[in-house]
């Protein structure tokens, strides 16, 4: 009988590659994948005719409506329980249900709702992560803040009530934690509720990849069938396949990443079942080129364009890394089944870092080698997963005694998260990087890992990676002032960043855990592993302490005794200082290398200011909407720049800037 071939190696790359074909046939799915890209690039997600946010005038405005429709989901919980949030499906479009108590919903019920419609809150500056993008990633464009609710059928939905059983059991038998990891083997971390801590482990140890559904669970899976169905004929070896593909698709959902998976898994099939010699290349060119026909809103996905980064680079590079490692690597240091283990994540990382950088400024800085640590782990765990998750649903008793040597598995593979997780550095903050430096990194990495014999080109690679490197250093050692202003608080929040030299020091108006989360953000995205200082002027207590404490060295903020800083004293580290001006007031000083700015939270600040009788600096930052009299007093020559925070006072003099009513200022001051 001929030998089954291996499907489950074009699903989740590797595999032997097939004879050279003609060039324009290796290139014409990439000549339509580039038709497509284009396409997608020029007509960037918008609204439909008919969207619920056709009913609003603009950005700020708001309308109270009522809307029918499905829930997309199960509801997740909100930032703040015991609030929660669905998506809704109507005839016209999509929005996102917001819930001040969260109702017992379900997937797939039907639910008529009222209350005000508004679009989503953008984020404040690019470095941070707004509700508007992240909504309109999937495709919604508003928020409804829902004040009625009536569920007007609960048809069945049974493959939702498969997926939330077998999670529901598995982390019942082994605990939220094992449970859930093991969950999301089966079904992808998208469907399962996992601790935030188990998810923060995983990605700062390069290893969210393992809980995310896509071509390794499905080329787990595959392999297992294949192997199955090896001595059954073709009719039957074709049916378990499909039968596979199809179980994983219902289970895991169709997400970018695992339509791709599964679309190259289904081709790859029918090609090799065939008898033809399909390339891996090429079908991954004609998969997404479909992908992007159907949904051209998935090129902005982020996990849809680390997935086919990942999958092209072990297509191109693994095998050529493989081998170069091999010509270097001592026999006597590993055996050889450590060469492949690192190519395949070597491979993997040096595709997928230009977009690690583009969204997240940070580098996993263990991922090779976690991920060598974990794949022994990963693919029986995987298997083991899926039989328990059949036990759970078919003969829920024997699940406890099954789970005992999985379970082993799944606590080694934590052990590895968290030890990797647990090192100096492990998420490596760099900054994020202009757009077109991550343009010219990707080049140069393509330069340096592609396989070929031109030396010329692995220098210009090289000179074109320096370049980047330099570049982008000089440009986090530059001194600058960034102003973040946020509405919603009663003062609002504000985040004013010093940088100096590669450090940073923070000023902060508000001791709430958004303005924190905020903050840790602004740093990732800044390249800043932890502030110099930090100073809260909020009278309130803060509200997370603990998450102020690990952003900087030192926290200084109001207390029990008073004002953070009394007058004449100074918080200081080098080339960074603020010093407070009186007693009666938040008027400060902030040094900022040799340039001086005076800062002025509110009214009071400014009188407090005025009675000192001192000469305005350069620089000059008002937490608060200047009156006409105001602006008169601040009008002198010495006074080149004036931050509002707010919206811009009208009319605005020369030099002056605005936040609006979400926004950010930045300067470079070196």
């Amino acid at each position: 009988m001929r030998a089954v071939p291996n499907v489950a190696a074009v699903a989740s790359p590797g595999g032997p590659a097939p004879p050279s074909s003609s060039p324009w046939r290796q290139l014409l799915p990439w000549l339509l994948l580039g038709l497509v890209l284009v396409q997608a690039w020029l007509r960037p997600p918008q609204p439909g005719p008919h969207d619920p946010a056709r009913r609003l005038a603009g950005p700020e405005d708001s309308a109270v409506v009522t809307l029918q429709g499905r829930l997309l989901s199960d509801p997740s919980s909100a930032t703040a329980p015991p609030g929660c949030r669905v998506g809704l499906a109507t005839a016209d479009g999509s929005t996102d249900l917001s819930f001040a108590h969260c109702p017992p919903l379900r997937e797939g019920w039907r639910v008529r709702v009222r209350g005000r419609l508004r679009q989503p809150r953008p984020a404040a500056h690019p470095l941070l992560a707004g509700p508007a993008e992240r909504l309109a990633r999937q495709g919604i464009w508003t928020q409804l803040r829902v004040e009625q609710l009536e569920v007007l059928a609960r048809p069945p939905t049974p493959i939702a009530d498969l997926r939330r059983a077998m999670a529901q059991r598995l982390m019942a038998a082994a605990g939220p934690e094992r449970g859930g990891l093991l969950a999301a083997l089966v079904l992808g971390s998208a469907v399962v509720p996992l601790p935030l801590g188990l998810r923060t482990a995983f990605r700062a140890a390069g290893l969210s990849h393992a809980l995310a559904a896509s071509g390794f669970h499905l080329a787990v899976l595959l392999g297992f069938t294949t192997a199955v169905g090896r001595p059954l004929g073709r009719p039957l070896r074709l049916a378990l396949a499909g039968g596979a593909i199809l179980l994983f698709l219902l289970l895991a959902g169709p997400q970018p990443s695992v339509l791709r998976a599964v679309l190259m898994g289904a081709m790859a099939l029918v090609v090799l079942e065939s008898g033809l010699r399909g390339r891996p290349l090429g079908i991954l060119g004609v998969t997404l080129a479909l992908l992007l026909v159907l949904r051209p809103d998935w090129l902005w996905d982020v996990g849809f364009q680390l997935s086919v980064a990942a999958t092209a680079g072990l297509l191109l590079t693994a095998r050529p890394l493989e081998e170069a490692l091999r010509g270097r690597w001592p026999p006597w240091l590993a055996p050889g089944w450590a060469v492949p283990a690192l190519a395949v994540p070597l491979a993997a990382t040096l595709w997928t870092l230009p977009l690690q950088l583009l969204h997240f400024g940070a580098i996993p800085l263990y991922a090779v080698p976690a991920n060598i640590a974990a794949g022994p782990l990963l693919t029986p765990l995987t298997l083991g997963a899926m039989a328990l998750a059949l036990v759970a649903l078919v003969v829920p008793p024997l699940l406890g005694p099954l789970l005992l040597p999985v379970d082993l598995l799944a606590r080694l593979l934590l052990a590895v998260a968290n030890g990797f997780a647990a090192l100096p550095m492990a998420q490596w903050p760099v900054g994020r990087p202009l757009p077109l430096l991550v343009l010219v990194l990707a080049l140069a990495l393509l330069g340096l890992v592609l396989p070929h014999r031109r030396t010329g080109w692995r220098r210009l690679a090289w000179f074109l990676l320096a370049g980047v490197v330099a570049v982008h250093l000089h440009l986090l050692m530059v001194d600058q002032l960034l102003l973040v202003h946020e509405a919603g608080a009663a003062a609002g929040r504000d985040l004013l960043v010093a940088r100096h030299r590669g450090r940073a020091a923070l000023i902060s108006r508000s001791g709430d855990g958004f303005s924190c989360r905020q903050a840790a953000q602004l740093a990732a995205g800044l390249g800043v592993l932890r502030f110099d200082w930090l100073l809260l002027l909020d009278p309130v207590a803060m509200a997370d302490p603990a998450c102020w404490q690990r952003q900087a060295g030192v926290v200084l903020a109001t207390g029990a005794a008073g004002p953070p800083l009394l007058a004449g004293q100074r918080l200081a580290s080098a080339g960074l200082a603020v010093q407070a001006l009186a007693m009666d007031s938040q008027a400060l000083r902030l040094s900022l290398g040799d340039h001086r700015w005076l800062l002025l939270p509110d009214r009071q600040a400014l009188w407090s200011w005025q009675t000192r009788g001192e000469a305005l600096p350069a620089g000059l930052w008002l937490g608060f909407q200047p009156q006409l009299r105001d602006r008169q007093v601040l009008r002198a020559p010495a006074l080149r720049q004036v931050w509002v925070s707010g919206p811009p006072p009208a009319p605005l003099p020369p030099g002056w800037r605005a936040t609006g009513a979400r926004g950010s200022l930045q300067t470079g001051v070196g």
